[in-house]
């Protein structure tokens, strides 16, 4: 098993059992002991885990993110494939509200090369597209929340209530037709909410694996959602439910 799929199963495992083993962990991945103890000691480094002796306990809470550095490097392909999927549906001389998360920054990588006017909801995005020459790149301000730097508050909010875009591409942490689009930080929430006001048309963007997660705060059911871009490892049920209620669903 390739590096990124081993440290995706590690977190999976992490998030339902508190507590790990080296020995439970190399059968069920394949790997080296030794392998799986520098792929545990790397994973407290980022907060995940506390390491104890043979293994690991978990320091993740229920419906609680994983540190952006974490998250960044998982379903790396899939978010690669959405991203592209995203920008094709652009118009260049649109407006674009992009939501703060993995998912978003790698949509504002993939057009940086593009005419667009672009509101990032996140320090991430708004880094990556601020040496564009051709994006015009409005910032809307807030505080931001730690490490994934997401803009949140009342000025957050207010800047995208005096804004009409396009496009929002949003970010999410859960979905499913029965229970919407969820996030895990509740301050994120309101803005989520905001940037789907300000927006003629609202894309959400995520990989499969979101479709077994929900998060704390509930930001819409999905029939405020116009597109959903996943990829191939959703659930076919998932995707039927969703385009029964009406929501074109993107395969890449």
């Amino acid at each position: 098993m390739e590096s990124s799929k081993r440290v995706d199963t590690l977190i999976e495992l992490l998030r339902t059992t508190e507590r790990v083993s080296v020995t439970e962990l190399a059968g069920e991945t394949g790997a080296s002991e030794m392998t799986i103890r520098r792929d545990l000691d790397q994973l407290a480094e980022q907060g995940v885990l506390r390491r104890v002796r043979g293994g690991a306990v978990s320091l993740l809470l229920r419906g609680e993110a994983m540190p952006f550095s974490v998250r960044e490097h998982e379903a790396a392909g899939p978010k690669q494939r959405i991203a592209a999927e995203a920008a094709a549906l652009l118009t260049d001389g649109e407006a674009v509200v992009l939501d703060a998360g993995t998912t978003a920054l790698a949509v504002a990588r993939t057009i940086a090369g593009r005419r667009l006017t672009i509101v990032p909801l996140d320090l991430h995005a708004a880094n990556a597209l601020s040496g564009a020459a051709r994006i015009r790149l409005l910032v809307p301000g807030g505080r931001t929340t730690p490490g994934a730097l997401a803009f949140t508050g009342p000025l957050t909010e207010a800047s995208l209530a005096s804004l009409r875009v396009d496009t929002a591409v949003l970010g999410v942490c859960g979905l499913s037709a029965e229970h919407g689009v969820t996030a895990h930080d509740l301050d994120e929430v309101p803005v989520k909410r905001a940037a789907i006001a300000s927006a003629a048309r609202v894309v959400a963007v995520c990989d499969g694996a979101k479709f077994g997660r929900s998060g704390l705060g509930l930001v819409c059911p999905v029939t405020a959602l116009d597109m959903v871009i996943t990829d191939r490892s959703a659930p076919a049920a998932d995707v039927s439910r969703l385009r029964d209620a009406g929501i074109d669903v993107r395969l890449v």
